[in-house]
């Protein structure tokens, strides 16, 4: 039976790489794992972004089921919820959100205070914590930079879920403090112009660019993720 796990009100997350690994589409998740590791020779990929260029084309979902085809190598894996504005990840993994992201950026919690561990081996999370008035200013601040450094010394990798790239500049912020960003748009509603428009706020915030997966294609196509 898939897990589909009910966030009051918002788009429902599928964690399909764990409740249905064997399907075809758990197998499409575990290539864009693949193609990231490999995408780089001289510099493991460890902290990798997951946008896109608007809301509801699946970034959540993806930056999910992404983490977890990470975890199930037997490596550690965090993933973040750095989107301050409309997070999702806790109703996700079904965990609280009173502390998070912006608990430690504010100075109120350590990092592994705010840390919690799921049934999913290998797999931590990071929520949002509060929403703050102020999401830009913390995600710019010399205590993101600090506490991304701290991330990646405690996990192998890193996987930061951040808000649609045109609708604020939160992403841009954090696009060159990762290893690798990956755009996610979904097949008959992301307009072309907005994707392209999107990879190039992301190049001029000097992203390192690793692809892009599209949702909602028939398996058949054979069009699941594609390099830039």
């Amino acid at each position: 039976m898939t897990q589909k796990l009910k966030n009051k009100g918002k788009v429902d997350v599928h964690l399909i790489a764990h409740s249905d690994p064997k399907l075809s589409v758990s197998e499409q998740y575990r290539s864009i794992r693949t193609n990231i590791q490999y995408s780089s020779v001289d510099k493991q990929i460890k902290s990798i972004m997951i946008t896109s260029p608007e809301a509801s084309d699946g970034k959540s979902t993806t930056a999910a089921n992404l983490a977890i085809v990470l975890a199930q190598q037997g490596e550690s894996v965090l993933l973040v919820d750095a989107d301050l504005r409309r997070p999702t990840v806790h109703y996700s993994f079904n965990i609280s959100n009173l502390l998070g992201l912006t608990s430690v950026l504010t100075k109120k919690m350590s990092l592994e205070q705010v840390v919690s561990r799921t049934s999913i081996p290998n797999l931590s999370i990071l929520t949002s914590g509060p929403i703050p008035p102020n999401p830009s200013e913390l995600l710019d601040s010399k205590a993101m930079v600090k506490m991304m450094k701290e991330m990646q010394d405690m996990f192998e990798y890193v996987v930061f879920d951040t808000p649609p790239v045109l609708a604020v500049t939160d992403p841009q912020i954090i696009a060159n403090k990762c290893d690798g960003v990956v755009i996610v748009v979904s097949s008959g509603k992301t307009h072309k112009d907005e994707a392209l428009k999107a990879k190039d706020l992301l190049i001029k915030a000097q992203a390192k660019l690793l692809g892009v997966v599209v949702n909602r294609v028939e398996v058949s196509k054979n069009e699941y993720y594609s390099p830039i």
